[in-house]
């Protein structure tokens, strides 16, 4: 008998255990009343075991801590949100070659402390000489040269961009905020596992460019783990910008250098195209979520636009009390997903050159009546309501939020397209170079490198932006006070990464830790299938949806890199970065 208890005891704190392990530790806001009730798969990998960000003054969310520890040196030192934003673009174009950029363009969302808002698109380009007839052999069908080598590249926006925000809103000398980025690429930095990989997995390609091949692969492999990486010349572009400004990449000597590397590829961006640029500000996304305030990117992204109309049609469901992950949920959250990708796919574009109805795709109004057509137990049927194929860009975009101690909240996300862009460094400047025209349609009817194709509305052409899905968010809580700042890269996914990131919170009452470890799915209309990422959804729930009629795709991977800032209501602030990407950190003071 008594073994027979010693057993059974045994046997009960197994499955205590086992249960308890399923509820990650509160971390943050909302502990104590959602994310204790969050029940994650069993053998879902993220268990709330990474590390927070906590502060009353200050906080940086980035992928790399390297990074984000600039931008935390930055807001100590008396600077604001947007000087730290800066410090930490330039850094991240050294510490994260792949996605952090000069050679790239992105976009930011800025809430100051006295309610003012903003939204700078910096968004590459396309050269004046850009036509799709250099894109396509002589049968008509697209090549490969959107996606690889110098005529791939648009025309760089992350310079121009971060003059900008720092043009209006910087209080900090701008020299003073490249000296970091200068540093970690004159002294160099410890190549970490996501580096080392990252170029090994991209040897074959990236190897094709001489001086792409000199710095990140000396010896004539990718550099090891531990060992440090050195940028010189990168280096000497950065103390360029830092002593010249912009200038001395859209005039000066740096463009001097993007213009003979183009020459020496038969790229197409000139002296004229450089000279021309310009970001540009524009009236962000605004609209209301259970009370909150929620402020994002218009046009050429989609995100704040997408965003906006998935959030609006769901405000009817209570999400809460159909609980988190539940098929019902999840059905709902999906439903609207496919009816804001086939607005985005249809309406959205460069401003500058395509009209949209903006106003009305983010109406309540418009969300009701789109709401209608949604069965509670039936999963709708895209081909009824889509009008052009799903659109889609690169995953090697980079995302960071802060927010410094006076409330003044910035979001911003950068890409230069695919993992290390065109594969193209600048010769004697040290820098990858995008290949964004790849996010342009190059001939209706062909599929990117994504394997998605895009429709003529966002047809390669002079002097255009090719559209996107990079959606830094904002959002202020009822009484007009901030409460989360948020993005993340992932091409189509990153709108809908950030959609449930605020679920998680306005909804589901989770912890900063939890709304960024939770699983997540996603849904771009067509293909006509739940995206359901590795272990995420449990058999019960997956059997459930596709009794509804959905298709389900378990994948092998993870979608999304979020960064994200919560606000609780005693002021103090919470920072968590993605575990799914090696090196991010959040951290406050």
């Amino acid at each position: 008998m008594r073994k027979e208890l010693v057993m059974r005891w045994i046997t009960l704190s197994l499955v205590l255990c086992f249960s308890l392990a399923c509820v990650p530790p509160p971390a943050g806001p909302g502990a104590g009343a959602g994310a204790r009730r969050i029940s994650l798969p069993f053998d879902w990998e993220f268990r709330g075991l990474e590390p927070i960000g906590t502060g009353t003054q200050g906080m940086v969310a980035t992928t790399d801590a390297r990074a984000t520890r600039v931008g935390l040196d930055v807001l100590q030192a008396g600077g604001n949100a947007v000087d730290a934003a800066i410090a930490v673009g330039f850094a991240l174009a050294v510490v994260l070659p792949s996605a952090g950029n000069l050679g790239g363009g992105g976009f930011a969302v800025i809430r100051m402390a006295d309610g003012e808002m903003a939204a700078l698109d910096y968004r590459e380009m396309a050269p004046l000489l850009a036509i799709p007839e250099r894109y396509l052999d002589t049968e008509g069908v697209p090549t490969n040269a959107s996606r690889v080598g110098h005529l791939a590249s648009g025309v760089p926006g992350s310079v121009a961009g971060l003059a900008e925000l720092h043009r209006r809103f910087g209080t900090v000398p701008w020299e003073d905020l490249l000296a970091p980025a200068i540093d970690l690429a004159e002294n160099g930095f410890t190549v970490n596992e996501r580096l080392s990989r990252g170029l090994a997995a991209r040897a074959s390609i990236l190897t094709q460019f001489e001086t792409t091949r000199q710095i990140f692969y000396p010896g004539g492999e990718a550099p090891r783990i531990g060992s440090v990486l050195r940028q010189p010349q990168l280096a000497a572009t950065l103390g360029l910008i830092a002593s010249q400004g912009k200038d001395a990449f859209y005039r000066g000597p740096i463009a001097d250098l993007i213009v003979e590397e183009m020459q020496k590829g038969d790229g197409l961006i000139t002296h004229e195209d450089l000279s021309r640029y310009r970001a540009k500000w524009r009236d962000p996304i605004v609209f209301e979520y259970r009370g909150h305030t929620v402020i994002s990117m218009p046009p050429p992204s989609s995100g704040g636009v997408t965003l906006a109309e998935i959030l609006n049609i769901l405000e009817a469901y209570n999400l809460r009390s159909l609980g988190f992950n539940e098929a019902e949920s999840l059905h709902l959250i999906v439903e609207s997903f496919r009816r804001a990708f086939a607005d985005r796919n249809y309406y959205l574009g460069d401003p500058d050159f395509v009209e949209m109805p903006i106003a009305r795709l983010i109406s309540d109004e418009y969300a009701a009546e789109l709401r209608t057509s949604i069965s509670r137990t039936r999963a709708s049927d895209s081909e009824s309501f889509n009008r052009v194929p799903v659109l889609s860009e690169g995953t090697n975009t980079t995302h960071y939020s802060i927010v410094d101690a006076q409330g003044n909240a910035v979001a911003v996300t950068t890409t230069i397209n695919s993992s290390y862009g065109s594969g193209v460094v600048v010769e004697r400047a040290g820098f990858f170079l995008n290949n964004e025209l790849d996010d342009f349609t190059i001939r209706a009817g062909y599929p990117n490198q994504y394997g998605l194709v895009q429709s003529e509305a966002n047809l390669i052409g002079p002097g255009r932006r090719p559209l996107s899905a990079m959606t830094p968010t904002i959002v202020v809580d009822p009484q007009g006070v901030l409460r989360i700042v948020v993005g993340s890269p992932g091409g189509p996914r990153i709108i809908t990464a950030v959609a449930q990131a605020i679920i998680n919170v306005i909804d589901y009452g989770m912890d900063v830790r939890t709304a960024v470890d939770a699983p997540r799915v996603h849904h771009q209309l067509l293909p006509d299938e739940i995206y359901v990422e590795k272990n995420g959804l449990e058999a019960r729930v997956r059997g459930i949806l596709s009794t509804y009629g959905h298709e389900i795709n378990q994948t092998t991977h993870y979608f999304g890199d979020v960064q994200l800032i919560v606000r609780a209501p005693d002021g103090t602030l919470y920072g968590a970065s993605d575990p799914r990407q090696e090196g991010g950190r959040a951290l406050g003071y």
